[in-house]
Order: C-alpha cells, then structure tokens, then sequence
C-alpha cells in the first residue's frame, strides 16, 4: 500500500482539466474534460488511507471511499466499481454534482496543507468507464416475490428505492407526472452539470431490470392514493418539493419575473428537442437581456449559468449574504465568476420597477450582524444605501416548498408537518398511513441529490422490511389452520 498510496506528498492535486471559459459559455458541454487513466490512477493514489475516513463520515451515503480510490490507485477499475455502487445507486451522477468542496473532499484530512483528493472526479471516472465497458448491469433479483410496491416520483429518491426493492425481488411501479424519468435530475439540473444522456440510460436500464414506468401519470389526477394503497402492498412517496418560494416586494408580478425551475425545466426541455412555447416567446429565454438572479443556493448558480449561455447581455446574481455564508458551491460561484457572471454581495431586493414588464430592481445594501439562534449571523438594512440594478429578466432563485400533498392526493389523513413536509415516523419511515412510506426532499425539505439517495435506500429496506412482517403475520393463521 505504502508503494502506491499516500502519494500526497510527492503528487500535487490536479483535477481534470478545467475547459476555457470563454469557449464553455457559449455551449452546454461539461466543464471538466474527462480524466485521462493514468491521471485518475495518480490522483486516486494521494489518499492517505487514514485511519478515521472523514470524506466517508461526511457523504450521507458513507460511501467506501478509501477503498475504491485505492482500486482505482491500482488500476482495479472494475472492482473500485463494484464497491461504489454498492452504497450509491447514480456514483455516476453523486460524481458530477454533488458538492464535493462541502462534504467528501472538504473533509478530506491531507485538505489541509496538500489539498484534497479529487474524489468525485474520479468516482466520475470509475463510473464512466463502467458504462463504457458495460459493467453496469440492470437489476435484477435472484428470485421474484410475490408482493408490488408503487412508487410516487421518479427522481433520485424514487429511483434509488426502485433499484434496491427490484433487486430483492418486488415488481415495482414507479409514477410521475412528468413524461421522462428522473425528476430534477432530468429537468432541474442543467446539461453542463450533468448530461440527460446520464439520467435517461439509468432509466431504460432500469425498464430492462423490469421495473414498470407509469409517465404523465399523476397521482390526484390519474390515479388517486387510494388506489395505489389497494394496487400495491406497500407505497412510497417520492415527490420532491417543487412549489418555489416567493419574495414580498412591490412589484413582484410584473411580467419578467419568473420563478427558477420555471426557467430551468423551459431550458432543459429545450435542449431535450421539446416544444416550448414559453422559451419561443422569449419569456423564459435570457438572450440579449439584462439578467438578474435573486438567491444564493445551487439553483441560483444553476440559472446564472444558463443565462450565460443563452446569450445575456449581463448576469447579476443578488445575493444577501457574503460569499462566505453563501449556500452554494464555492467550485460553482468560480466558475460562474470565470464566465461573467457578476455577484452583487451584501445586497437585498426592495422592489421591482417597472410598468409594462420589469426594468430593474431596486436593492439596498446589507450589513451582518449577531448571530441568531440557529449561530448564523442576521442581515441588517444600512440606511441610506440604496440602488438600482438594471433588469429585463429577474429569476427568482429563493428554495422550495412543498406542495400540498393531501390535498393533491386528496387524502386529508396524510399528515404533515408544520413546514408542509411529509411528517413520518423516523425510525420506520412510515406516514400516518399504514404501507404508505415517504423520503427525500418531501420529507426533509429541499436537499442536495446525494441525500435523496441515501433516503430512498434507507426507505427500501423499511418497506421490504415491513411488507415482509405483514406477509409472515398474514400467513401465520393459515398455517396454524392447517396444521
């Protein structure tokens, strides 16, 4: 090990090569070019193999992280795959967008001092070189059971419940609204952060595992829960949370304001070849136009992006906080800097102007001050410091809520918290009706992609675990009669 590990302190980090940003803002290709082998294997061969693996305490799926970087080290590709999916059903799309500067690699303990090893660009590599070599397989049980489960979302929590349950034998049935699989995934998410090619090929992988797709089916419309309840023996729901958050500033429903996944999904179904009239108009299109992007998380920097390569005149992203207490990604925030995009920092909408359609908004200059209970500092108005950023597109990039779900459902006994979230018992994962289970962003609120994951498979081995007890508890009588 000693030969082929701890090579931090000859080797410097170097991730993939980063694409030139005046050349990347003009397309929707990726940003870093794929890892060459031999610099994977070099870079994989940093790791210090530490006692205490924090990059692995820190990712919510505790990814076997030492382990496949020292496969990779050793050019045991296949295996470093073997042993990545076996705790994370997309390494594949964790590898392109998770926040690795915030979890695995900004614990990584040679960060300080050697920088970290660049994890998720080689859970990328090791990932897509599976695809390529056709070591990614669909998935199928040892044996069929008898017992169905319906699934209500197919995005990463939905799909990551799908995979495990069909591995152990169920028919699953997975619902969604939308006319493709994978959710945000497929509709959120922008090509340069990850390709649809990505999503989709997990999709018909899964019809090949016989796992049944139900598209444009939505639950309360086409189909109600009750139904579900009856269809299946067991249910999850997996919606996500899609209600954006909106701001109290006058002016806020002049036209030109539009919400982010609203710009977003108008983007995606674009680029997939689809109709969209909403982008035709030039609603939902960013060319030419002065843009600004209120908010401070991953979508803010989702839509600061896109407005660059749809050809805007001028990105401003308005956010209230410093760079320091920014939500996002720092690797994110750089490589919107490096493409133009320019960040107006301590600065909070007031009002929009405007008659017809939005010309700008007027904004106030903030100041932080003590930390509130939750220990993060408050943001205060300084007088007197107002100004006006010139707009003809305003993004609202502000989180999201959930929808009201027992009223969607139409399943008044389906209760919630006071945050609108889907309350359950944490231990089980159960809603307040029996069989009916839920995880994700609808449970915890909205969340990065690699904890819709991690909750999907926790969800999995509840539910088997539950239809398995009511089966044993149903069968019991029977045997007992017959004897």
């Amino acid at each position: 090990m000693a030969e082929r590990m701890l090579q931090f302190v000859r080797l410097p980090q170097r991730p993939p090569e980063k694409r030139d940003a005046a050349a990347r803002s003009h397309d929707w290709a990726e940003v870093y070019r794929p890892f060459d082998p031999a610099a994977a294997a070099e870079q994989a061969s940093r790791c210090s193999q530490c006692g205490v693996p924090f990059c692995q305490v820190h990712c919510p799926l505790h990814n076997n992280i030492p382990d496949w970087l020292k496969l990779t080290a050793e050019g045991r590709i296949e295996e470093a795959y073997e042993v990545a999916a076996s705790t994370n059903s997309f390494p594949e799309i964790c590898g392109r967008v998770c926040p690795q500067d915030r979890l695995c690699e900004g614990n990584c303990v040679i960060e300080k001092g050697f920088a970290s090893v660049t994890i998720g660009a080689v859970e990328k590599y090791i990932t897509d070189t599976a695809w390529e070599r056709g070591w990614v397989r669909p998935p199928k049980p040892r044996r069929e059971l008898p017992h169905s489960v319906g699934i209500v979302g197919a995005g990463p929590a939905g799909m990551a419940a799908a995979e495990r349950l069909r591995v152990k034998g169920y028919q699953v049935h997975i619902y969604d609204r939308h006319d493709r699989a994978g959710g945000l995934m497929i509709y959120g998410i922008p090509n340069f952060k990850l390709e649809k090619e990505v999503v989709l090929r997990r999709h018909a992988q899964y019809e090949a595992g016989g796992i049944v797709f139900h598209l444009d089916c939505a639950v309360g419309r086409d189909v109600s829960l009750a139904e579900l309840r009856a269809r299946h023996d067991a249910v999850l729901i997996a919606t996500g949370v899609y209600r954006a958050r909106d701001i109290a500033c006058p002016g806020v429903g002049l036209p030109g304001i539009v919400a982010a996944l609203d710009y977003l999904i108008a983007s995606n179904r674009k680029g997939l070849g689809d109709a969209v009239p909403e982008f035709d108009s030039g609603a939902l299109d960013a060319r030419d136009k002065d843009v600004v992007v209120v908010g401070g998380g991953d979508t803010a920097m989702d839509c600061v992006r896109t407005a660059v390569r749809q050809g805007a005149k001028s990105v401003t992203c308005l956010y209230r906080r410093d760079r320091a207490n920014m939500p996002g990604s720092m690797r994110e925030v750089a490589n919107a800097e490096e493409e133009g995009v320019r960040f107006a920092w301590l600065a909070a909408p007031e009002a929009f102007l405007g008659d017809a359609r939005v010309t700008g908004v007027r904004a106030v200059r903030m100041h932080l001050g003590l930390p509130d209970a939750t220990g993060r500092q408050q943001v205060e108005p300084i007088p007197g410091s107002h100004f006006v950023q010139p707009a003809d597109l305003v993004i609202k990039a502000l989180g999201f809520d959930p929808e009201d779900l027992p009223a969607m459902f139409e399943e008044p006994a389906l209760a919630v918290t006071r945050w609108g979230t889907l309350k359950v018992n944490h231990r089980t994962m159960m809603t307040s009706l029996p069989g009916v289970f839920a995880a994700g962003d609808i449970v915890r609120g909205a969340s990065l992609v690699v904890w819709a994951i991690r909750d999907g498979r926790d969800a999995a081995e509840q539910m088997d675990r539950w239809v398995k007890a009511k089966a044993a508890a149903e069968a019991a009588p029977m045997a007992a009669a017959a004897e």
